[in-house]
């Protein structure tokens, strides 16, 4: 049994919701406004409710999202609700649920919210609060900026383990954050489609580690998306109703969730004897692979992974399959993942240049893959030859994975 994806909605990641005066209700009912109008639906439609949020708690001293979820529209209110926390991992972890209450049977139609409110504090501030997703008092507790570090030590391993000149590596990065900005260009709700990278050099190429400069990392920015999924019977209907082929709505073909050791130093030392720095990672995509039917990469038309820092983006490249591991670079000097090139990678801008929103990420992904696989992506489509496309959302340094297939069945 399939789930299918009818529409959804960002909200501009660019934007500073407390400069604007703007709550966390404002941004959920706008998302949950702009979901439904996309796919032509009601609130009333609405059947059950799955939020992913990290950090609410301490970014805006609010808990029980759930809750206040429902105040987007007073026709969801009633209905069954709940927040899902999985940190950077949050939103896909939600839509792993309503997905799992579709296909039980309970409902047949799901809201998934990802959401985040981030601008609330310093740049200190929030790297402590970020690292409560690694284990804090082992990774985090009194470090600045733990989690450029602790990726930094991902980049050190590729490194080491494959014999890489770190000038090399450090080229190889530098490409890549240069690729997301580019493509950040073409998305009209990217955070970075109007930065200037030239005028920000200065700023962009402080150090915080040594495998890692802010150019190498996310920006932690406000955002809220929501998608509304539907199981194939409510999805046949309403293909019968609008005049549309139920066939040619994307679905969620496969899916994969793993959970690997929280601590980063655990994970590489588990990870000595498999060819994969993250197997964990791997694993999950596979696993989504294996669902969906397919045979892995060349089955894609582009994929969205969870660039958090250069140096997954970097990692992405063997863990989807594009290369063994180790010859991640070899993607890199083909240009195979670039606009155009065999397998684009996050023509969205990703994580870097599409903006971070931890909680929002994981469904940002899923929204963008559901435009790709319907031709709706407008200046930022990639071209389509399969109508796959596989997202992948990754919380902690590596630690919970989930990997989705969105496709459509029509041949």
């Amino acid at each position: 049994m399939l789930t299918k994806i009818l529409g959804g909605y960002q909200t501009d990641f660019a934007r500073n919701w407390l400069k604007e005066g703007m709550s966390i209700v404002d941004a959920f009912k706008e998302c949950v406004n702009g979901a439904l109008e996309s796919s032509h639906l009601n609130a009333s439609d609405i059947q059950t409710i799955h939020v992913g949020n990290a950090a609410a708690e301490m970014f805006l001293s609010q808990g029980h999202l759930g809750a206040l979820a429902i105040e987007a529209d007073t026709s969801l209110r009633g209905l069954p609700s709940a927040r899902h926390e999985a940190a950077c991992a949050s939103g896909s972890v939600a839509a792993l649920a309503a997905t799992a209450e579709l296909e039980a049977g309970r409902y047949e139609l799901a809201l998934v919210i990802g959401i985040e409110q981030m601008k609330t504090v310093d740049p200190q501030k929030c790297g402590d609060f970020l690292g409560t997703a690694a284990w804090y008092d082992r990774e985090a507790k009194g470090i600045e900026f733990p989690f450029p570090k602790l990726f930094g030590q991902l980049g050190s391993e590729y490194i080491n383990r494959f014999s890489l000149s770190h000038s090399y590596y450090s080229e190889c990065q530098s490409y890549l954050s240069d690729l997301m900005f580019d493509n950040a260009r073409l998305n009209g709700k990217a955070q970075a489609r109007n930065w200037d990278i030239a005028s920000l050099s200065d700023k962009l190429t402080v150090r915080i580690s040594p495998e890692i400069t802010v150019k190498d990392c996310s920006q932690i920015t406000d955002g809220a998306v929501a998608i509304i999924i539907a199981s194939d019977k409510f999805a046949a209907e309403y293909a019968k109703t609008h005049g549309i082929d139920s066939d040619s709505i994307p679905s969620i073909l496969g899916w994969g969730h793993t959970t690997a050791p929280i601590a980063l130093s655990d994970k590489l030392s588990e990870s000595k004897n498999s060819g994969y720095v993250l197997p964990h990672a791997r694993k999950a995509i596979t696993d989504a692979y294996d669902r969906a039917g397919i045979a892995g990469p060349s089955k894609l038309d582009s994929y969205e992974f969870h660039d958090c820092f250069t140096t997954t983006s970097y990692a992405s490249i063997d863990l989807i399959g594009l290369t063994k591991p180790g010859e991640n670079h070899v993607a890199i000097e083909k240009g195979w993942i670039e606009r155009g090139g065999l397998l684009p990678l996050n023509p969205s801008g990703g994580l870097i240049g599409a903006g971070h929103p931890v909680g929002a990420t994981g469904v940002r992904q899923l929204l963008d893959s559901y435009l790709q696989v319907s031709e709706k992506a407008g200046p930022y489509q990639a071209e389509l030859k399969n109508k796959n496309v596989l997202a992948v959302n990754i919380g902690g340094s590596g630690t919970t994975t989930v990997a989705t297939v969105i496709g459509t069945n029509k041949t």
